[in-house]
């Protein structure tokens, strides 16, 4: 039902939930080297002693001429290959990869050479940076019914999708921060390499390959896919998967703690050989479950083709079962009708909504404010004290014996803080979108899903991107 809370979420947890959060909040702070005063306790473990065989830890991974090196990285790579394995709440040393059998993306690896080579503040500062406008309970959640409750394994899947984002695919410092403006630069540059990347991430924005719009009767955002679109080659491996973090980290931006998840629908219509593809296919899988876990509310398959059973059937074996329930076949627009009002239903897959994807070019004056060094340092400044604010709360939470309302209002208001916080923030962090410019996605955090300006329609001083521009001029 619209508006309920969904059970294993922030104001919907059993008490044996809150627990499992708490100890996970725990195992959190104390991997970040945050302690909060009176020496606090949860589950017989203390932060400070936990601090203390975390650094322990470290420097016999690293050994001790390489732990006096310093890290220039969010994430550095040095010294990777002498790391072995975690660290237990009670300082032993463990070779982590026996404790998921599940483990098919290579987690518990990198979790163990992160942990091994990374400070635990920079830990700290890139969580806190994935966090964004949510809700950071909820944001652990996701990750801990992701493990089936398992407070170590859901930690070694946070710090690996951290590593993931920092090291791996640069989500914040590069994806996100240079976004379109950035790729349409780089499609005017006259080195080869750097060319073709802008160049292939703009086709398949401008083709619309996949978008965001509308959403489904449960209030999730949906994402469409038109299959057709895509040919394997047309464009870099690359290109493809910067795109598809691209499109889930706009989308991203449209949850909310009461609507965590959204709805993909993949338009098979016009469906060949020609369109299939799975290496993307593979980086999907791998995106929704290691590195964005339960996310997806629904994934709808339409129209797809006789042809397409028997890839079908491979697909499925790469799948979770959990990912593989949501995933549902609808072959007209009444099937559709189960998850999507037809006046919401796009006009191209048989519904009433008269929506067309129309891909509007960034223009030289939409990230101005990213430029504006001062009002950043002093927005992530501000962001700073009501981080650290929660983290104290947190430790209270954590040490009181039975669920106090008080601590958690006060935590509950310093969420919604950070929230609004980020999005005064994110003009200054992040790169405008499609959805910016078309106002889906407005000032202050406001999703407009319909009813939204003709996309063409931009104000007078909104310019294209023209050629001659370098690379250097959204740096």
């Amino acid at each position: 039902m619209v508006g309920a809370i969904p059970p294993g979420r922030p104001g919907n947890l059993t008490p044996e939930q809150e627990t499992k959060l708490q100890e996970f909040w725990t195992r959190i702070l104390q991997t970040f080297g945050v302690t909060g005063s009176g020496g606090d306790v949860v589950e017989g473990h203390s932060p400070e002693s936990s601090e203390q065989t975390v650094s322990s830890d470290r420097a016999d991974a690293v050994g001790p001429e390489k732990k006096k090196k310093k890290h220039t990285r969010l994430f550095s790579r040095k010294h990777r290959e002498d790391a072995q394995g975690g660290v237990e709440a009670d300082g032993t040393h463990t070779d982590r990869a026996s404790t998921d059998s599940e483990d098919k993306f290579g987690l518990t690896k990198e979790y163990n050479l992160t942990i091994a080579s990374t400070p635990p503040e920079q830990l700290r500062q890139a969580f806190w940076s994935m966090v964004k406008h949510d809700n950071p309970d909820g944001l652990l959640l996701r990750f801990l019914r992701a493990r089936k409750w398992d407070v170590e394994n859901a930690l070694i899947m946070l710090i690996s999708t951290m590593n993931w984002r920092a090291e791996q695919m640069h989500v914040d410092d590069d994806i996100v921060k240079r976004g379109e403006g950035g790729a349409a630069l780089d499609s005017l540059t006259t080195d080869p390499a750097i060319k073709k990347e802008g160049k292939d991430f703009m086709t398949q924005l401008r083709m619309g390959k996949s978008f965001l719009h509308g959403k489904d009767k449960e209030g999730r955002p949906m994402c469409y896919v038109r299959v057709r679109l895509h040919k394997q080659g047309e464009q870099s491996e690359q290109s493809i998967e910067r795109y598809t973090v691209y499109v889930i980290e706009t989308a991203r931006l449209l949850l909310s703690p009461a609507v965590d998840t959204a709805t993909v629908v993949f338009d098979m219509t016009g469906f060949s050989m020609a369109n299939m593809d799975y290496t993307p296919v593979k980086f999907m899988i791998r995106c929704f479950e290691a590195n964005y876990p339960e996310s997806l509310g629904a994934v709808l398959v339409h129209k797809s083709p006789w042809l397409f059973q028997g890839i079908w059937k491979i697909i499925r074996g790469w799948l979770d079962p959990v990912v593989a329930s949501k995933v549902h076949f609808t072959n007209n627009v009444e099937e559709l009708e189960h998850f999507i009002s037809r006046d919401h239903i796009i006009k191209e897959l048989g519904g009433e909504d008269t929506w067309t994807y129309q891909y509007v070019e960034p223009n030289v004056e939409e990230n101005n404010r990213m430029l504006d060094d001062a009002t950043r340092q002093r927005l992530v400044q501000e962001r700073a004290i009501v981080v650290k604010d929660y983290e104290l709360a947190t430790h209270e939470w954590i040490r009181s014996q039975h669920s106090s309302n008080g601590v958690q209002q006060r935590r509950t208001e310093m969420a919604e803080r950070l929230k609004t916080g980020y999005w005064q923030l994110d003009p200054y962090l992040r790169a405008r979108t499609l959805y910016d410019r078309t106002g889906m996605i407005r000032e202050g955090g406001t999703i407009q899903y319909y009813d939204t300006p003709n996309s063409g329609a931009l104000p007078a001083h909104n310019e294209p991107i023209p050629a001659g521009h370098g690379p250097n001029d959204l740096d």
